[in-house]
């Protein structure tokens, strides 16, 4: 009887650390939610989430199709970061919608391209063709600064590249007319329908149709692009311990290389 009664408590004082072991686990663990992009953002995001579960960060990723509702979502707390855009449209959101967001740090750079289905040489775009782009205001000055390295136009003097528009062209020696009211998503669809004679594409939706920036592109943005897709959080969050743990994973030598070789060199890594 006395043996019976030894091991029952035993097995209740067995159990009771074997509860208390689970409940310091629990405690330990941490969970970041981030608002992203399927791709490559969302792709990268599960590349380092074991090596973030290591450091007792529990990563969950909420993909998005649009590029307004990740702003919206951090607006409101649904996520704790966001990553899918770089910093001239994170300034444009700011503006717009008063958000109280910093950028916690760079992680690439995707390079915009302009596809055509109607030629197969720069060299071939015809007098009076169309250029399509985005409605996305804060892509205009990159899509014009590609078209200028091209020698396609010139901008007036002393604007500046990052925030020129369309009204910002001072010289088009071949007429060129331009549409800018499609939705960045919709972009793809366009080009697939043959609309246009160049369009202009992010490279997050290019890929999304095999699209690689780097092959596929006629005209390509150049490696000193300052477009870099950043971390965004909210003020109050820019020292959190979770984001620059974040911050520093994505930043690692192997994920970095990782980076470079999924996407054949079309999607960059920054430092910062």
């Amino acid at each position: 009887m006395k043996k019976r009664i030894w091991l029952a408590i035993a097995a209740v004082v067995t159990l009771g650390l074997a509860g208390c072991s689970e409940g310091n686990s629990t405690e330990q663990t941490e969970t970041l939610v981030v608002g992203t992009m399927p791709t490559p953002h969302g792709e990268i995001l599960e590349h380092v989430k074991p090596l973030l579960e290591e450091e007792g960060i529990n990563l969950e990723i909420v993909n998005f199709d649009d590029y307004i509702l990740p702003n919206k979502a951090l607006a409101d707390e649904e996520v704790d970061v966001n990553y899918f855009q770089h910093v001239p449209f994170l300034n444009e959101a700011i503006a717009e919608n008063d958000y109280d967001f910093v950028s916690a740090g760079a992680v690439h750079v995707e390079p915009m391209g302009l596809y055509s289905k109607k030629i197969q040489d720069i060299k071939d775009l015809a007098d009076g063709a169309t250029i399509i782009t985005s409605n996305s205001i804060p892509d205009w000055g990159r899509i014009l600064t590609i078209l200028q390295d091209a020698d396609l136009i010139t901008l007036k003097e002393g604007v500046d590249p990052e925030t020129a528009t369309f009204e910002d062209i001072d010289q088009n020696p071949k007429n060129l007319e331009f549409n800018h009211s499609i939705d960045p998503a919709l972009l793809t669809s366009t080009y697939n329908n043959e609309e246009g004679d160049l369009v202009a594409i992010n490279a997050n939706f290019a890929y999304g149709i095999d699209l690689n920036p780097v092959k596929d592109a006629l005209l390509l943005e150049g490696d000193n692009s300052p477009y870099g897709n950043v971390l965004a959080v909210r003020s109050e969050d820019a020292d959190d311990a979770r984001v620059q743990k974040l911050v520093e994973v994505l930043h690692d030598d192997e994920v970095q290389d990782w980076i470079l070789e999924k996407w054949d060199g079309s999607v960059k890594p920054v430092e910062e």
